[in-house]
């Protein structure tokens, strides 16, 4: 039953109750009057109270709930928040793995070029070694030649050409041969037809 019913129910009782004492004899209803009235200042205090603490319990209804309506909000701000850094955090794990897939690659990458300059370091040092053993023997051996044919080469010619100078005692005589034309036989006594039989 709401509290305005309460109210009315104790105002019908209250006015049957005047009711019965004023057909009631004279000096009982001198004391039922005052008890009545003391009755209806109770009432009416009562009645006060119970609507400041109806407008009280409204007020603090209201105000939580704005204070839902607030934390309502600030969830979905925190979850778009939330929502927002879980992207964050996808990209940058994705950037991190191409990151890691990228070094793993230059890693590789240096060490196939480490592996490749100790290959060619290695090649340099035979090249060196041959060069050092080789080259002043082939030198000699050319020297060799030039001091008993007098025949200086030239190394740049064309396929299936043979040039040079001989230097003769008194005659330089140039040296020009197609080897597609000649025999080996020929081309052989021509050049020793240089060499001088004198000692």
């Amino acid at each position: 039953m709401s509290q305005g019913h309460k109210f009315q129910d104790l105002e019908e009782t209250g006015e049957a109750l005047v009711a019965f004492i004023n057909s009631s004899q004279p000096e009982n209803q001198r004391g039922v009057k005052d008890e009545h009235l003391l009755f209806f200042d109770q009432q009416v205090e009562t009645k006060k109270i119970v609507t400041q603490v109806l407008k009280e319990m409204a007020q603090i209804e209201e105000s939580v709930g704005q204070r839902l309506l607030d934390m309502e909000e600030e969830k979905k701000q925190r979850e778009n928040e939330l929502e927002g850094l879980e992207d964050q955090l996808r990209q940058c794990t994705a950037r991190s793995q191409m990151a890691d897939s990228e070094l793993q690659f230059l890693q590789r990458e240096l060490e196939s070029l480490r592996n490749t300059e100790h290959e060619l370091q290695t090649l340099q040092n035979e090249v060196d070694e041959d060069t050092t053993e080789v080259i002043p023997s082939a030198v000699y051996v050319a020297q060799v030649y030039y001091l008993i044919t007098k025949i200086k080469w030239e190394y740049d010619t064309q396929p299936n050409t043979i040039k040079g100078v001989h230097y003769g005692a008194d005659l330089a005589t140039p040296v020009n041969i197609d080897t597609s034309k000649r025999s080996r036989s020929d081309i052989s006594d021509q050049l020793w037809g240089f060499v001088s039989t004198e000692w």
